[in-house]
C-alpha cells in the first residue's frame, strides 16, 4: 500500500508574487468595470431608444386619433348632406308632381275651353265644306256619289272619327276639318289615313284619298299638307275652294 503525502507551502508569498496577484486582480477589476460601463451605456442607449419609440408611438397615436376624428366629422357631414339632398330631392319630386298635376288640370281646362269655342265653329265649317265638297271634287275629276259627316265607330278597342267622307264606287275622300290647321294636325291625320281601311273595312278595295279643310293656317303648313299628297281646302266667307295646283296628283293611301 502506497501512501501519498501532500506537502503544503508554509513559507509566505514573495513580494513579486503579491504584486503579480494584485496586478492580475486590477486587470480583472478593470475588465469588469469596462464591461459594466459598456452594459450601462448600452442600457442607457436602449432606454433612450425606447423613450424615443414611445414618444413616436404617442405622436402617431395622437395623429391617428386626429385623423379618425376628422374622418368621423367628414362622414357625419357627408351623411348630413346626403340627408339634406334626399330631403331636397323628395321635395323637388313632390313639387314636380304638383306641377305636373296642375299642368294636366290646366291642359284639361284649356281643352274644355277650346272645345266650347271650337266645336261650334268646326261644325259650321264642316257644314260649309260639305256643301261645297261635291262640286269641288267633281271639278278635280272625282265624281262624288255621296257624303257622310262625322263618321265614327270603334274597332279593336280604339275609337275613330272622320269629319267628312265623300265616296263613289271606286274612290273615298276623307276630309279633316280644322278652324286653325297646324302641322301636328296634318301629321296626325296622315296617321289616321294610313289605318283608315282597318277601321272602316267597308271601304277596302277602294282608292283612299285625303283632304284637309281649314279657316286659318300658315302657308308652310298647307305646303306640307300638299307635299304629303293631301287636298288643301280653304273656307272663305260663305264658300270653300281647293288651293292645290291644277296639275296636283293626290296620294292614294290604300
Amino acid at each position: 500500500m502506497t501512501t501519498h503525502e501532500t506537502t503544503e507551502r508554509t513559507d509566505p508569498p514573495t513580494f513579486a508574487e503579491i504584486r503579480e496577484s494584485l496586478a492580475d486582480a486590477g486587470r480583472r477589476y478593470r475588465e469588469i468595470a469596462a464591461l459594466m460601463a459598456e452594459n450601462e451605456a448600452r442600457a442607457r442607449k436602449n432606454e433612450a431608444r425606447a423613450r424615443k419609440n414611445e414618444a413616436r408611438a404617442r405622436k402617431n397615436e395622437a395623429k391617428a386619433e386626429r385623423r379618425m376624428a376628422a374622418l368621423q366629422r367628414a362622414m357625419a357631414e357627408t351623411d348630413r348632406r346626403m340627408r339634406e339632398t334626399d330631403r331636397q330631392m323628395k321635395d323637388t319630386d313632390r313639387r314636380m308632381k304638383d306641377t305636373d298635376r296642375q299642368m294636366k288640370e290646366t291642359d284639361r281646362q284649356l281643352k274644355r275651353t277650346e272645345s266650347i269655342f271650337t266645336s261650334p265653329w268646326e261644325k259650321l265649317l264642316e257644314s260649309l265644306v260639305e256643301g261645297d265638297l261635291v262640286p269641288l271634287l267633281n271639278g278635280r275629276g272625282i265624281a262624288v256619289e255621296g257624303t257622310y259627316q262625322r263618321s265614327k265607330g270603334r274597332r279593336n278597342g280604339k275609337h275613330f272619327e272622320f269629319d267628312i267622307v265623300a265616296v263613289n264606287r271606286r274612290e273615298v275622300v276623307v276630309v279633316e276639318v280644322r278652324t286653325t290647321l297646324r302641322s301636328e294636325d296634318v301629321t296626325e291625320f296622315l296617321t289616321k289615313l294610313s289605318a283608315f281601311t282597318d277601321w272602316a273595312r267597308e271601304y277596302r278595295g277602294k282608292r283612299i284619298l285625303g283632304a284637309v279643310a281649314y279657316l286659318k293656317s300658315d302657308s308652310a303648313v298647307t305646303t306640307y299638307a300638299e307635299r304629303r299628297g293631301l287636298f288643301v281646302i280653304r273656307a272663305t266667307g260663305s264658300s270653300a275652294s281647293i288651293r292645290n295646283a291644277e296639275d296636283f296628283e293626290p296620294r292614294s293611301f290604300a
